[in-house]
């Protein structure tokens, strides 16, 4: 049976497409990438519940080459695949559901002749159909495949989900599908060109078809570098959307986040990570039943953990406008340069991250970067892991040391250190040479057996160009109080616990270690206090 739409009400023969004077802002959800039985269409159907059940006009389409069967987890019959002529003519069946406003355009594909449904007529003739659907979202359930259509599916549409699996076959097939999206979307910047073409040919006859994108774009830059450079910006408009399915422990549902921070540090690519589902038995039972999960079991687990899905996907869609986002602003950066790797970068931390937060990111990545990584499944061999581990142990051990990460901030962000701006946004001085050469030389004093008196805090601070009436207009510490604690004039300074709280304010305007000043400062100021008969608690 054919559904006319809202412009054909109670008409016969409708071939669904929509009123030309008053099209719909459809959008287009498309779930893909990835290998089979990862769960995209349990994605896909209970996607396609949850907008209908918001009030809107659903086109569910099973686009799954590999054999179309959305119509059973909807408890529905297997729908006629279309002919030729229905495709041309856009007349294709679509089923209504048992919920309301959403219909199923199935069986675009019959898995018994795939040859003869995969003709390239035919692919434009649905691909255009779906341009056509009269709906408020077409979700889109794409199937395991990678050919160039599913691919230009994928990338034209408002949103499009990745789901995989915490098994190192599907987490492989995600970053592939990555790759092969990059890919296309160079063949199609170059497909009127044939000089490029040819060139984009031997570059892939040399990688293989879907090489990783930094290794593709500095081969191109070498043949010819204006495309190099129009792929690093397709590269930067490139992105998919991760969904996680069966998960059972806490190392599953942490393998989005993972696979998104190597997707962006070894592909380029834009993998946002926006939820996982547990295993769970009640989506089992439901697929016997032949019921969507949010509508058969709608409190359990899974399904609450589908449903914050689908309201993030709501949110995207509704956040992006009707044309796809243009490239970041300012130019893509040179292809085939290596960003600067920082020691920072590597543990994935500020500049200013604290010691904790240092510890606590080092035993997050070692983890990430261990033998046998899930995660790194397919991205990196044993041998890169370990030179991975070794930049890791190297940025825990030298960023702990103030002295070392001194030393390492100074060789590494000279412009920065030079004006030496304290990290609580106090303004120093005009650098100079003089000022230059002190830093150096106390960035070689500061260590772990450091003993910081006051005489040497008031050489830190001289030498970063802060001025004592900055540090006491920002840490409110009174310019007496900061004065009797460079002189160590320790009878002019408050009880011991209000010291220790201002010398550990003064430690962090200085970049320092404030559990080492703090330990080593109020040492001194209990001697000095003892030496003046002064009681010490």
């Amino acid at each position: 049976m054919t559904f006319p739409g809202p412009d054909q009400a109670g008409g016969a023969g409708s071939t669904g497409l929509p009123a030309a004077s008053a099209p719909r802002k459809r959008k287009l959800i498309a779930v893909g990438g990835g290998r089979g039985g990862v769960g995209k269409s349990l994605v896909t159907v209970n996607l396609s519940v949850y907008l209908a059940q918001l009030g809107r006009a659903v086109v569910a389409v099973d686009a799954d080459a590999a054999g179309a069967n959305l119509h059973a987890l909807f408890g529905l019959a297997r729908p006629r695949p279309p002919t030729r002529q229905a495709l041309e003519a856009g007349a294709v069946e679509r089923v209504e559901t048992a919920v309301p406003g959403l219909e199923l355009l199935s069986a675009l594909f019959d898995a018994a002749a795939p040859s003869a449904a995969l003709r390239p007529g035919r692919r434009s003739h649905w691909s255009q159909l779906l341009g056509r659907l009269d709906a408020d979202y077409v979700v889109v359930d794409l199937g395991s495949a990678q050919a160039p259509w599913a691919l230009d599916v994928f990338d034209a549409a408002d949103v499009g989900l990745c789901v995989a699996t915490p098994e190192p076959p599907a987490v492989e097939a995600t970053y592939r599908f990555a790759r092969a999206l990059f890919a296309r979307r160079l063949r199609r910047l170059v497909a009127k060109e044939r000089v490029q073409q040819r060139v984009l040919d031997r570059v892939f006859a040399e990688l293989g078809p879907a090489p990783a994108p930094p290794a593709l774009l500095a081969a191109l830059g070498k043949l010819d570098g204006p495309l190099a450079h129009a792929g690093a910006y397709e590269l930067r408009r490139a992105g998919a959307y991760l969904v996680v399915n069966e998960t059972r422990v806490r190392s599953d549902a942490d393998l989005g986040p993972a696979m998104q921070q190597l997707a962006e540090r070894f592909f380029g690519f834009d993998l946002q990570y926006i939820g996982h589902v547990e295993h769970d038995d009640a989506v089992w039972l439901t697929v016997r039943r032949r019921r969507p999960l949010l509508i058969d079991s709608p409190t359990s687990k899974s399904a609450r953990l589908l449903e914050r899905i689908a309201r993030r996907v709501t949110a995207l869609t509704a956040a992006r406008p009707d044309a796809r986002p243009a490239a970041p602003p300012g130019p893509p950066p040179p292809p085939g340069e290596p960003r600067r790797y920082t020691l920072y970068d590597a543990l994935g931390v500020a500049r200013g991250a604290s010691d904790e937060e240092v510890r606590r990111a080092y035993k997050r990545q070692r983890e990430l970067y261990s033998p046998g990584s899930l995660a790194a499944w397919s991205v990196l061999d044993e041998a890169a892991l370990g030179a991975e581990r070794a930049k890791l142990d190297e940025a825990h051990d030298t960023l702990l040391d103030p002295n070392r990460r001194r030393a390492y901030d100074l060789s590494t962000f000279p412009d920065a250190l030079a004006q030496a701006t304290p990290a609580r946004g106090v303004k120093p001085r005009e650098p100079s040479a003089e000022m230059a050469l002190l830093q150096a030389e106390i960035a070689r004093e500061i260590h772990a057996a450091t003993e910081f008196s006051g005489a040497f805090l008031r050489r830190i601070r001289e030498s970063q160009g802060v001025e004592l009436a900055d540090v006491a207009a920002r840490t409110k510490i009174s310019l007496a109080h900061l004065r009797a604690i460079e002189e160590e004039n320790f009878g002019d300074l408050p009880a011991l616990v209000y010291a220790r709280g201002f010398v550990r304010e003064l430690a962090k305007i200085l970049k320092l270690d404030p559990a080492q000043v703090d330990r080593t400062y109020l040492r001194r100021m209990r001697k000095g206090l003892e030496s003046l008969g002064r009681r010490v608690e």
